[in-house]
């Protein structure tokens, strides 16, 4: 930034060779400070998916990588490396306008498992240094690192060993701290890959001040027009701004937004430990409409489901099925367990039954999708809707033990090999016809 004695800001990089990570410090006098008050960190794998495979295939390291959807079955781009990026391809951009961007460049589905497996190695560092721990996504989140009596660690200390460590994992972060979530937010935008921009307390107003609003969380398209309508376009003008306007670009939440603009608002790191619904869904290249197909996608999507739920040590109490049809219509429709359960072969014939309630043979489907709600650690009784339904299934005569065991098995083997190690004739059946996307939703990962 240009030296402007009105905002006494100096910005300045500093290279540290060692471990090649970028400083910036918002005025440089601080740097040697101690720091006083709340102390926040938001970290941000950079390119994490496309970072991963670069990790795992050296041969594709410096050449653009997109991890996404089959160009030519309706999928979007997930995430890419920074190398496709320089083309202007960007994640959630349909597959087919970045083929068209990139011609050149390696297509990949992805190794989700793949990626959990870092994110967790990511998340663990992250909590050596502090409980409080916020993850947003697979690869983003927030840590409160306050000093406290109990622990007088330099923050900028702390940011720096974390950025460090993720860096020997093969992959790097970007990582920005402030008093606040917003501005710790903001913050680790500022400089990628692997920078770390450090606002020191006191300093967030001249931090925040000349930023665009299009860059603070909760200024979206339609407030941003409003605040446009009335000449707004800094969030120091918004800091500024009069309540009746800011009431009408951000209703009851206006307060809440002037506290950001001037970094002052308090929003506490919470925990987000408890998993409440673990879902999972298919987007199909060709709408589905015969029942075997779509019955076969759910008994697909139900096993990553119930897999995750073992994964975790938690059963679920009730089974939630959406669709979404060919219209980009969805419905939803669930239904309890008998017995809170982690076995897909609990959930499939649920999930059947519950198809006839929003489907009707021969409309075509772009989506479905299963969730399991109602977690808990144990497998206490409930009372099913289907229960008498089930008992003529086929599924319904397998003995509860010989389901177990089959699962167990299948579970011994993909923990040893990996998830596409073994394959039903469902999964098989259904996977060609993919478009390959997937979100960066914490709970499909855990």
């Amino acid at each position: 930034m240009a030296h402007d004695a009105g905002l006494n800001i100096l910005t300045q990089a500093i290279v540290s060779a060692r471990h090649n990570v970028r400083l910036l410090v918002v005025n440089m006098n601080d740097k040697h400070t101690a720091w006083n008050g709340r102390a926040i960190i938001l970290l941000d794998l950079d390119a994490f998916f496309a970072s991963v495979e670069q990790l795992d295939h050296p041969e594709w390291r410096g050449k653009p990588v997109i991890v996404g959807g089959d160009a030519d079955k309706r999928g979007v781009v997930s995430t890419c490396s920074y190398e496709a990026r320089a083309f202007g391809v960007r994640s959630a951009m349909p597959a087919s306008t970045a083929a068209k961007l990139c011609p050149d460049a390696i297509w990949t589905p992805g190794n989700f498992a793949r990626y959990a497996e870092l994110s967790a190695a990511v998340m663990d560092i992250m909590r050596s240094k502090s409980p409080f721990l916020q993850q947003v996504s697979i690869d983003e989140a927030f840590l409160d690192i306050s000093p406290s009596k109990f622990n007088a660690e330099d923050p900028v200390k702390v940011a720096q060993d974390i950025q460090q460590k993720v860096a020997k994992l093969g992959i790097t972060a970007s990582i920005g701290l402030g008093v606040s979530k917003a501005v710790a937010k903001i913050a680790s935008d500022m400089d990628k890959p692997q920078g770390l921009t450090i606002v020191y307390p006191g300093r967030e107003k001249d931090f925040l001040s000349q930023l665009p609003t299009k860059v603070m969380s909760g200024i979206g398209p339609v407030a941003q027009g409003v605040l446009k309508s009335f000449g707004i376009h800094t969030l120091g003008q918004v800091a500024q701004a009069n309540e009746d306007v800011l009431k009408k670009a951000f209703g009851k939440n206006a307060e809440m937004m002037r506290l950001r603009c001037l970094g002052a608002d308090t929003d506490p790191v919470e925990s987000i430990d408890e998993v409440k619904s673990i879902s999972n869904e298919m987007s199909f290249a060709v709408d589905l409409n015969d029942r075997s197909d779509i019955e076969a996608a759910l008994a697909t999507t139900a096993g990553k489901v119930a897999r995750r739920l073992r994964m975790k040590k938690l059963y679920a109490g009730s089974i939630v099925l959406k669709i979404k049809y060919s219209n980009l219509s969805i419905k939803t429709t669930s239904a309890q367990l008998f017995s809170a359960s982690n076995n897909e072969y609990d959930f499939i014939p649920v999930l059947n039954l519950l198809l006839n309630d929003i489907w009707i043979e021969g409309m075509p489907l772009r989506l479905v999708g299963c969730a399991a709600n109602h977690l808990r650690e144990t497998e206490d009784e409930q009372l099913r809707l289907f229960d008498d339904e089930l008992q003529g299934s086929d599924d319904a005569h397998l003995h509860s033990k010989v389901k177990e065991q089959l699962v167990e098995a299948t579970d011994a083997v993909r923990d040893r090999f990996g998830d596409s190690a073994l394959l039903y004739g469902r999964e098989l059946k259904t996977r060609k016809n993919l478009t390959g996307s997937s979100s960066k939703n914490p709970a499909d990962y855990k």
